[in-house]
């Protein structure tokens, strides 16, 4: 019979949540951008007669999506010092894990925003709204309600995708549990808590995301 031994963890919850404050911080600091790039990304493939803007948008949701997350990450930290251009590992996590999702965000963006009626656009525009406002004002408040749920989900899945990060020596949560494992080789113990930290993180996001979407919801009513 397996007998599990926490001691390791209690000794090191420490080290552990210290690896989870960096790992929120790295997070937050992907979702930020990967909703600025993925805006930006989903508005400009939304009009395809922009053939540049559209192609050069579409291209980079493309090869973004079609390449693992880690390689992309080791691009970065391990590719670009070969070119001259050295970044901290939390930058090269960060930016990584931005652009990755905001590849992901902008299909979102597009979704939701093509989800709205015409009818409200062709409203805008004949109070006098220009495009750009009808877009800003009238189109994007109403869909960003549908955007809530989808966007839940794509951040739960940063979150989890973190991970990866500790590969390019971040000390995040992972980095710190695998520290512990090198000194206790308590690896069941240590992961289990690794997991379960992970799983309070993101109950703890989707909560929050519910709590926006119903106020959201409220709001338009």
């Amino acid at each position: 019979m397996i007998e599990l031994d926490f001691s390791p963890v209690w000794s090191g919850w420490r080290d552990l949540a210290h690896g989870a404050v960096t790992t929120v911080e790295v997070t937050v600091g992907a979702i930020v951008l990967g909703c600025l790039i993925g805006l930006l990304l989903g508005l400009g493939r939304l009009n395809p007669k922009r053939r540049v803007v559209y192609a050069l948008c579409t291209a980079y949701v493309s090869f973004v999506r079609g390449t693992p997350l880690l390689v992309q990450l080791f691009i970065w930290f391990f590719g670009l010092p070969l070119v001259g251009l050295t970044l901290s590992a939390f930058f090269c996590g960060v930016v990584g894990m931005g652009m990755y999702s905001g590849a992901y965000v902008s299909e979102i963006v597009r979704g939701a925003v093509q989800s709205v009626d015409n009818g409200q656009n062709e409203a805008a525009r004949s109070l006098g709204l220009s495009n750009a406002q009808a877009m800003m004002h009238v189109i994007v408040p109403q869909a960003l309600v549908r955007m809530i749920p989808p966007l839940g989900n794509e951040f739960i899945a940063l979150i989890k995708n973190s991970s990866l990060v500790s590969l390019l020596t971040i000390t995040d949560l992972m980095h710190e549990g695998q520290k512990i494992i090198s000194v206790s080789y308590r690896s069941l113990e240590v992961y289990l808590a690794i997991a379960c930290v992970y799983f309070v993180l993101t109950n703890l996001t989707g909560l929050a995301l519910k709590k926006v979407e119903s106020k959201l919801r409220r709001a338009r009513v």
